[in-house]
């Protein structure tokens, strides 16, 4: 990837809250100068899609949100054959040259979500609370090869009997350094690290 288009993947379980992420996420992109667009992944449906539009209505242009019906697991879509994913963001950037930020949401069953190098420059992957403190150490290179792991839902943590701090420091020892951020995305909290994360990112020139 030669332009200078920052193509972000955002993928993590069923429920963890990555739309959620991307809806706390864009206010706070544009806010700070950037010009973001869409890319969700369902298998069948424009359900993601459809509700990152309602929920950025007078935040984002509902042309910038693209949804892409792989028909088969996202995995194949984001990371074996991103063909349909490397269209739809062409076809975004054709419509809108001054996109300079491109998220790529995709869902997964289990912890080996990843994103074709050929897809995206960065990728954050997402768990919750409610899935168990005992998530990080189940490892997978969704938890430990992703440029930031994400946290989210640290509000009902108690209410699932997850304890945060244990979750947290697992975390830490299994990515070996890589960032880790805790975030509540209902609230914001740990957005604006999350939007640091991302705009730190620096490309590597070809």
């Amino acid at each position: 990837m030669t332009d200078d288009v920052l193509r972000v993947g955002i993928a993590g379980p069923v429920g963890s809250g990555k739309t959620a992420l991307i809806e706390a996420l864009v206010p706070v992109l544009i806010a700070r100068g950037r010009r973001p667009a869409v890319v969700t992944n369902d298998i069948y449906t424009q359900e993601d899609a459809q509700h990152v539009r309602r929920n950025l209505a007078g935040v984002l242009d509902p042309e910038r949100v693209v949804g892409v019906e792989t028909g088969a697991c996202p995995h194949t879509a984001v990371r074996d054959d991103p063909t349909m994913n490397l269209a739809a963001g062409a076809e975004l950037l054709e419509r809108f040259p001054d996109i300079d930020t491109l998220l790529y949401e995709s869902g997964g069953d289990n912890l080996t979500l990843t994103f074709s190098p050929a897809l995206v420059d960065m990728f954050f992957f997402v768990l919750d609370t409610a899935e168990g403190e005992k998530m990080p150490r189940k490892r997978g290179p969704g938890i430990t090869d992703s440029d930031v792991l994400v946290i989210n839902k640290v509000d009902i943590a108690q209410y699932v009997r997850c304890d945060v701090g244990v979750m947290s420091a697992d975390a830490d020892r299994v990515r070996e350094g890589r960032p880790v951020v805790l975030t509540n995305s209902l609230t914001g909290d740990g957005i604006q690290q999350v939007a640091d994360l991302l705009e730190g990112y620096r490309k590597v020139p070809a």
